[in-house]
């Protein structure tokens, strides 16, 4: 039996104006999602088709200027299985496996990139946009996508936990771009 194809996330949705590192969304925790519906479906719509249009994998409510507990993703993991997906109101619940330091950007931080430290494995619960609770579980590339959607909604940027060597050259690099000014405030700077 086939399925009837479903459409594509996102292409039903418009793209939105992205917030920037010193934007005061993205550096506040995002309030829990408490209204389930057809405004709730209208954002995530609008998150896929504005992650798209950016080429991103991941992306946070507040990186559009909506401070609530949402995120979408469509991230490879290190075995390139696609994960596409949403999670309202989700919790990072879990991070196993090996730290390391791997690549790592951000929309609201466009064009640069740190290596930042993060583990090999993370677990997600939380509920999808109709209510229904839900599990996502990734490793490798798809861990660190997970991580750090979930620090957005907690008002964390990549940036702040960049260390030592590396966190001098990317603020360097934060300072030398148009939106610069605002962000490295945003840092403690």
């Amino acid at each position: 039996m086939r399925q009837r194809p479903r459409p594509l996330p996102g292409t039903s949705g418009i793209v939105r104006t992205m917030s920037l590192l010193g934007d005061p969304v993205l550096h506040s925790a995002c309030a829990e999602v408490t209204e389930f519906g057809p405004a709730l479906d209208r954002l995530i719509e609008d998150m896929f088709a504005t992650m798209y249009a950016a080429q991103g994998v991941g992306l946070a409510a507040n990186q559009i200027g909506v401070g609530q507990r949402v995120f979408v993703y469509d991230c490879p993991d290190d075995e390139d299985v696609r994960h596409v997906g949403h999670i309202v109101n989700p919790r990072l619940v879990s991070v196993e496996g090996d730290e390391f330091a791997g690549p790592e950007g951000c929309l609201s931080l466009p064009g640069l990139e740190a290596a930042t430290v993060r583990f090999d494995e993370a677990v997600v619960e939380g509920f999808t946009s109709d209510g229904a609770a839900v599990r996502v579980a990734g490793s490798g590339f798809f861990a660190r996508c997970l991580q750090h959607e979930c620090d957005h909604l907690a008002g964390v940027v990549y940036a702040e936990r960049v260390a030592g060597l590396r966190a001098r050259k990317l603020r360097r690099q934060i300072r030398k771009t148009d939106w610069g000014r605002a962000g490295i405030h945003a840092l403690g700077e």
